[in-house]
């Protein structure tokens, strides 16, 4: 009798022992299922962040420097004395909306994973950058001479870059990639023809 209480304590010892592994196991499988969800988000999230193609990227890339340029060149032109009125107002305007489209086109990049192309002095044969001895005679220019200058050299310089942009239009993938290539050449052409009108005047 007492031999065989010995052996259903054992048996439930036994019993016992297993469930707390089991337990312990399930709970071990339950918090990998929570990890792997809570991880889950993440991966799917990365398909949204990469819905972009080499498109978008060379977009970005080329036309982060072509709008640095532009600021470049409204900085110099804004820094001389003796500007018509009316080609200050317009260099203020190219760098207040290039300002933030460099920014934003930057942390595309950064999203992206992928980096920012060379210095644009790097780069002379890109669509409508204007060249270092360009950018010199207009730093050497004055009064007239250099509003002139500053016109003539944006207008090509807008002109390349709305080719850039309707390429992105055409080629690219990122929604918002797209639209802000449409904006740059809705405002562009309006600037181009707003520049002429002054160039006709000067």
């Amino acid at each position: 009798m007492s031999k065989r209480m010995i052996l259903l304590a054992a048996g439930g010892l036994v019993a016992l022992v297993l469930s707390t592994g089991c337990s312990s196991s399930d709970s071990a499988d339950e918090h990998a299922g929570h990890a792997m969800t809570a991880s889950a988000p993440a991966t799917t999230s990365a398909p949204g962040a990469q819905s972009h193609n080499d498109a978008d990227v060379t977009f970005a890339q080329h036309m982060i420097p072509h709008h640095q340029q532009a600021v470049e060149m409204s900085d110099i032109v804004l820094g001389k004395q003796g500007i018509d009125p009316r080609v200050t107002e317009l260099a203020n305007q190219i760098k207040s909306e290039q300002g933030p489209e460099i920014d934003q086109m930057q942390q595309w990049l950064t999203e992206w994973g992928t980096p920012a192309m060379p210095d644009h002095g790097d780069m002379p044969a890109m669509q409508g950058m204007v060249s270092e001895q360009d950018l010199t005679t207009l730093r050497n220019a004055a009064g007239a001479e250099a509003a002139r200058l500053y016109l003539t050299q944006m207008i090509a310089h807008h002109e390349g870059a709305i080719a850039m942009a309707q390429t992105e239009i055409k080629d690219g993938q990122y929604p918002a990639a797209k639209e802000l290539a449409q904006a740059i050449i809705t405002a562009q052409q309006k600037e181009i023809e707003t520049m002429k009108g002054i160039l006709a005047t000067l």
